[in-house]
């Protein structure tokens, strides 16, 4: 028997899926133990699953001019997929890579389209969650155009408390689109 409490709790923090929708769900994960700094999906490639994450935690990321830009982080109970790999069956552009050692389960995107289907409860989840996603990113967005590099970083941490303690400092500071220098500052002011 497989220990999804974490997901479980992911899942109904967005939509009230009932234990036999979940239960369906898990039914078609694949159990996936990942070392920290492991490339789950890389640029360029197709990658046809979505992963859950019971325990660990993910960075997204994009390249630009050879520099890496951190645009997300995925935690215990949250999804990472790659964007154009679910909605277009494209190779995407962005990274996910674990940050620490992470249990992940993965379905297939087919499976879980399948799902959406014939199942209202997790298609329902599907819609909000990715209606939430949406939302959270288009914060960010909004966010780094009008709030000052200490305003972005106390909402990090309100989203991630622990986030210092789980990632480097180069991540936090490629997230909120600042200089580590600026990070280090902010952070001896608090």
């Amino acid at each position: 028997m497989m220990d999804i409490t974490n997901i479980r709790r992911g899942i109904q923090r967005y939509y009230p899926v009932t234990e036999a929708s979940i239960r369906l769900l898990s039914s078609y994960f694949t159990e996936h133990r990942f070392p920290a700094k492991y490339l789950v999906i890389r640029g360029g490639i197709i990658d046809r699953h979505v992963y859950f994450i019971e325990t660990g935690l993910t960075r997204s990321y994009c390249l630009a001019e050879g520099k890496e830009h951190t645009t997300w982080f995925s935690k215990e109970g949250d999804i990472t997929f790659g964007l154009l790999c679910l909605y277009r069956n494209r190779a995407g552009f962005e990274y996910v890579e674990t940050v620490e050692p992470t249990r992940a389960y993965s379905i297939p995107i087919h499976v879980l389209n399948r799902l959406y289907d014939t199942n209202i409860e997790i298609a329902n989840w599907g819609r909000v969650v990715h209606q939430e996603c949406l939302l959270a990113l288009q914060r960010v967005r909004i966010d780094n155009l009008t709030l000052t590099a200490k305003e972005r970083y106390e909402t990090l941490l309100k989203m991630f408390p622990d986030i210092c303690q789980r990632v480097n400092l180069g991540y936090i500071a490629s997230f909120l689109g600042i200089s580590i220098s600026t990070l280090s500052r902010i952070r001896a002011e608090k």
